[in-house]
């Protein structure tokens, strides 16, 4: 009987990589000895040793039945899924095969407007049409957060087609929505409940967070395990449990989102970071709880800042989610993110207009917290403006109709024939790409939809104050690609 404190993929690998023999398989290198000696110098010899391919002792990612389904079995076990797979795509891969899964060419799904990018690319790939519903909307630090039960049954009444219901759980501020009543609701019209749960994986673990998404009854839920936990970054999970998912459609859907090639060495650290959390969660997330209630109490006390706590209809967040308030010194969160990384060396996960959000993690530690606080004590002191910042007046999220079908499918704009025009000639037309500030990768537009004035004011907006645009060809947004013949 396989227990938590094993580490069956890991130690194949290990073994493999000792066994001396004549490589004549994928990769070109060898086991590093015909890897550049930069690499080598800087990252040592064990790392390409250990840089395997799909071995017999190894196992088949596609179709495992040795060391890599013994690793899985016991990710299921610790997570408190029936079945887990383990992804070396990132969470995106899993989120794709999840929306093609469940859904065909034309079925509908209903999820809330401010999803991650992965999302819109699963629905151009599987024909699924978007019932997008408004997520709540914090107007004095310009943050949205997740979707009530309230706006769910609504679009669920109208919708009662629809296929699956998918939710951000917790939203990249760490906020996390009623989720036991958002499954419930979707599971009285007998369809699935996906979770996007890429910055959760940590819940199960410790009492103090948030429920996870399988415990409060999720039928599916994807986990970037890198981004919170022990592993390496892309290595990410996808969990289910119940019938209601089809597991034959999830490895088919995986096969199409997934590599051939997978990387051993992150597949060995999907299984190194599960034996961590499962014998070791606890001490170690307490640790990073107290290091964050430390951050947070420290910066509170500092004239000009303030720590963000969820004041919604659920008081439900992740306290390892440290999001500060910066518009009281007259600057904006991007010019704050940019001088603590440029003068002090402390580099936030992400900016908005008003805050700037750090994940606190099992890999933080006392030092990190003291640079922090001191970033933020001269911050204070030196950078403060003697001005604030004017406000616009304007909630993107207001602008959004809610439970709107774009005009299009994702899929039918992405395919359609296309034209590059000036963003002002954009206006009114139908999108053919999709677009938005990034991190944290939630599209402002999509393919399909009509792009409106407030929408391109809002980019152009985020552009000025410092903010990265991702995912479309102009990122600059002097142009837009808009779909051929066809307006809003």
């Amino acid at each position: 009987m396989l227990k938590q404190n094993q580490t069956p993929l890991l130690d194949a690998i290990i073994s493999n990589a000792k066994r001396p023999h004549a490589p004549f398989y994928t990769p070109g290198h060898k086991q590093g000895k015909g890897i550049s000696s930069k690499l080598v110098n800087y990252f040592g010899k064990a790392v390409f040793s250990a840089d395997l391919t799909e071995l017999t002792q190894l196992d088949c990612l596609f179709a495992p039945e040795g060391v890599i389904q013994e690793a899985q079995q016991l990710a299921a076990e610790a997570f408190g899924a029936s079945q887990t797979w383990f992804l070396v795509n990132g969470s995106t891969c899993g989120i794709e095969a999840a929306i093609i899964a469940t859904c065909r060419d034309g079925d509908k799904i209903i999820l809330p407007r401010n999803v991650h990018s992965s999302v819109i690319s699963g629905l151009i790939l599987s024909g699924t049409i978007p019932i997008f519903i408004n997520p709540e909307y914090d107007a004095d630090l310009d943050i949205a957060h997740g979707i009530t039960t309230k706006s769910l049954e609504t679009a669920l009444q109208k919708h009662a087609d629809a296929k699956a219901v998918m939710i951000v759980y917790p939203t990249y501020y760490g906020v996390c929505g009623d989720i036991k009543a958002i499954a419930q609701l979707t599971h009285e019209y007998n369809i699935p409940l996906i979770v996007d749960e890429a910055h959760g994986a940590h819940f199960a673990f410790h009492p103090e967070f948030p429920i996870s998404a399988l415990a409060a009854g999720a039928d599916l839920t994807v986990q970037s395990i890198h981004k919170t936990l022990g592993a390496m970054t892309q290595a990410s999970m996808l969990h289910i449990q119940g019938e209601r998912i089809n597991i034959n459609r999830i490895n088919k859907a995986l096969q199409l989102t997934q590599s051939t090639s997978p990387s051993y060495l992150l597949l060995a650290s999907l299984d190194a970071a599960r034996q961590q959390i499962a014998l070791h969660g606890k001490e170690l997330l307490t640790r990073t709880l107290q290091l964050a209630e430390e951050a947070r109490n420290r910066i509170n006390q500092i004239p000009g800042f303030s720590t963000f706590f969820f004041s919604l209809s659920s008081p439900s967040l992740d306290k390892t989610r440290l999001t500060v308030t910066v518009s009281e010194l007259g600057i904006t969160g991007f010019e704050a993110e940019e001088i603590l990384d440029e003068k002090f060396n402390v580099t936030p996960e992400f900016a908005s207009h008003k805050t700037v959000t750090f994940i606190i993690s099992l890999g933080n530690t006392e030092s990190d917290i003291e640079q922090l606080v001191k970033a933020f004590t001269t911050l204070a002191k030196e950078y403060r403006k003697p001005f604030l910042v004017k406000e616009k007046g304007f909630s993107l999220w207001n602008h959004f109709s809610e439970f709107n079908i774009p005009h299009l499918s994702p899929r039918q704009a992405f395919f359609s024939s296309t034209q590059t025009v000036p963003i002002k000639e954009a206006i009114n037309r139908i999108s053919a790409e999709t677009v938005c500030p990034y991190p944290p990768g939630i599209p402002l537009l999509i393919p399909g939809e009509i792009i409106t004035s407030a929408v391109a004011e809002y980019l152009l907006n985020v552009k000025a104050m410092g903010g990265f645009i991702s995912n479309c060809a102009d990122t600059s947004l002097c142009t837009l690609k808009v779909v051929i013949g066809k307006r809003g």
